[in-house]
């Protein structure tokens, strides 16, 4: 699958469609310890807050949101 930039593969996929918030925060919170440092996640993600909501998770968690397009939001793991 590729990533939410268009190009390469994601380390690990999350499929949070028909998910509602907070639960694609929660599945990205709970998965981001199994990709390595620099490693990334993509979230899918079709919750009408996702974006806003990843956006502000990767702030509060020091982890570098990558882009978003469409369901798709990708984060790379920094610490």
């Amino acid at each position: 699958m590729s990533d939410a930039r268009g190009g390469g593969t994601a380390d690990v996929v999350i499929d949070a469609l028909g998910r509602r918030c907070p639960l694609p925060i929660i599945d990205l919170a709970r998965r981001i310890g199994d990709v390595p440092v620099g490693g990334t996640i993509e979230l899918l993600a079709d919750d009408p807050a996702a974006a806003a909501d990843v956006a502000a998770w990767c702030r509060l968690r020091g982890q570098e949101l990558l882009g978003s397009a469409g369901h798709a939001h990708l984060v790379r793991r920094l610490a």
